[in-house]
């Protein structure tokens, strides 16, 4: 499996938490695609996030590429992804940033 084969950003979330919610939302509005795991139901994205994370199942975690990040700003996704995973940008050519 290649990145190209990732339908979006990996969004690493669980119910009830509000930075994921809120992240997902500006992500979402940027016109980020995202594909999107609930930890509580997949114990393998929960283990990817600990990995990521030192042993905390700490979310939003966010996966671009070889990118990792723990509850990232918004800008750091977008810039993760012009580095590491640009076919997931917006074809019409408007910047997300």
């Amino acid at each position: 499996m290649t990145d190209r084969d990732v339908p979006g950003v990996e969004f690493h979330w669980r119910p009830g938490c509000p930075f994921c919610f809120m992240l997902r939302l500006r992500l979402r509005r940027r016109g980020i695609p995202l594909a999107e795991t609930d930890i509580w139901k997949d114990p393998a994205a929960a283990a990817r996030v600990r990995a990521a994370t030192g042993g905390d199942e700490t979310v939003p975690t966010v996966f671009v590429g070889p990118a990792a990040m723990v509850n990232p700003h918004p800008d750091e996704v977008v810039r993760a992804v012009r580095a590491h995973a640009p076919h997931l940008l917006r074809p019409d050519g408007v910047d997300p940033g």
